[in-house]
């Protein structure tokens, strides 16, 4: 699909979403594919039992720093294309163009200020994250060859939302397709073929994010690109970035508490459960991030028309988008939790076939993802909220969830339970209830404000 062929402000709403959400969805499961692929096989490293289990702990206690990358990206990105798509809508197309310039100057900052902090504390960033003195060797490993590749994360994630915003979704999948590929068949030559193992994982990831970047690149300063990254848009402008960087907080703050909650979660299960729980953890958020991968990309097709309407004053349209997204976001969310209640076992092999582990984290996962039939409505609000460029309110409800919800809860709940670890689950599905909840309260009414107020002017 070129952007010649996509019309966001006609056609059919519920055709034009899902030929945009398609390959943004292909987009997100495959993007996952990085860091599952190592988990994949770095899990069944030999003997599994020991080497495997806990190298697959190790690289796990290595998902905030993963975390905090990718939420950076999303800061810069997914707060500047929605901007940008507004600005098209109006007719402003240089204005689009200096937003995704400013982006991409605010992400080469990020990354090479990431790389730095990282690669200085690395020792004790993990062992703050729940490394123990028998996985922390394995983290270290991983952890100093991934922050190398910094940069290409930043510029892969970051620039690859505005590739996604102008309706190039062929294109912007086929950036992570490329990366993910190369990924896969890299991982077994350096883990097993070449003997690195983590390390090995590691270093087929950041080359594969590498050629990623490149390709990126070269179509966002190509000519077939409707915004063209230009040298003279790069200099960074306040009144240009700091709009972007507030609307981009919501993703930024839901990707980045994540590794703050990563931190709780793996702590709190140390201390109850021990290595087999904080495996049985890493397990249940690689099983969660790629389950919810269709919802993100479900959100990101409809982010463009909605986002384009509302810059056109187009009410309607932007009404019929948000809800073809929240039927079936709610669609998907309700099939993966029967999914999941029916078949835990499944998920967790994936991952490792350790009895031991295997037995643990299935009953954890059935816990941990009790409300996930719900997050549908979650995800289809709260993205439709930083589409319409409401900085405020996705602010709130990305804060309510991860840091007023869950991180208190993950320390209260084992007061009331005999069982401290299901506990500590349990704070997950009790989180999510009450954010979604108070969510689709909030969406009601300030969704049919900002569209009244379209039709009166």
């Amino acid at each position: 699909m070129n952007r010649q062929s996509v019309d966001l402000g006609s056609g059919k709403v519920s055709r034009l979403l899902f030929s945009l959400a398609l390959p943004t969805i292909t987009s997100q499961v495959v993007n996952m594919l990085y860091n599952l692929v190592d988990r994949v096989y770095i899990g069944h490293m030999r003997p599994v039992d020991t080497v495997g289990s806990l190298a697959l702990t190790g690289v796990g206690v290595c998902l905030p720093v993963i975390m905090v990358i990718s939420a950076f990206a999303a800061l810069v990105g997914m707060g500047g294309a929605p901007r940008a798509s507004i600005q098209e809508g109006r007719g402003d197309l240089e204005g689009s163009q200096r937003i995704m310039g400013n982006s991409f100057t605010l992400l080469v900052i990020a990354a090479v200020t990431l790389t730095v902090v990282f690669r200085v504390f690395a020792e004790p960033l993990l062992m703050t994250f729940g490394a123990s003195e028998n996985t922390v060797g394995y983290a270290l490993d991983y952890m100093r060859i991934y922050t190398l590749g910094t940069l290409f994360v930043q510029i892969t994630l970051g620039m690859n939302a505005y590739i996604t915003a102008q309706g190039f979704t062929v294109v912007s999948m086929k950036t992570v397709l490329i990366g993910a590929g190369l990924n896969t068949l890299l991982d077994p030559i350096f883990i097993f073929g070449f003997g690195l193992g983590v390390r090995g994982a590691a270093l087929a990831t950041i080359i594969s994010q590498a050629v990623s970047a490149a390709w990126v690149l070269r179509f966002l300063s190509g000519p077939k690109t409707k915004w063209r990254l230009r040298r003279e848009y790069l200099r960074p402008q306040l009144k240009v970035f700091l709009p972007s960087l507030a609307l981009g907080l919501s993703p930024f703050i839901m990707q980045s508490t994540e590794s703050l909650i990563a931190v709780c979660f793996n702590s709190s299960l140390l201390k109850y459960g021990g290595d087999v729980a904080v495996g049985a953890m890493t397990v249940l958020t690689s099983t969660m991030q790629f389950a919810m991968m269709p919802l993100q990309g479900l959100s990101q097709g409809a982010q463009p028309i909605v986002s384009y309407n509302y810059g056109a004053r187009n009410p309607q349209r932007v009404r019929d988008a948000f809800r073809c997204l929240l039927t079936a976001c709610l669609t998907y969310s309700a099939v993966l939790w029967l999914l999941v209640q029916s078949f835990p076992r499944l998920f967790v092999l994936l991952f490792n076939d350790n009895p031991a582990l295997v037995d643990y984290a299935s009953w954890a996962l059935r816990i941990y993802m009790a409300t996930s039939f719900m997050f549908g409505v979650q995800i289809a609000c709260q993205q439709t909220f930083v589409a319409l460029g409401n900085a405020k309110t996705s602010l709130f409800l990305a804060v309510l969830r991860k840091i007023i919800l869950l991180i208190p809860l993950i320390y209260i709940l084992p007061n009331f339970f005999a069982d401290k670890a299901f506990a500590v689950f349990l704070a997950e599905p009790v989180a999510d209830f009450v954010a979604v909840v108070t969510t689709a309260s909030m969406f009601a009414v300030q969704f049919k404000g900002s569209m009244a107020e379209l039709e009166e002017g």
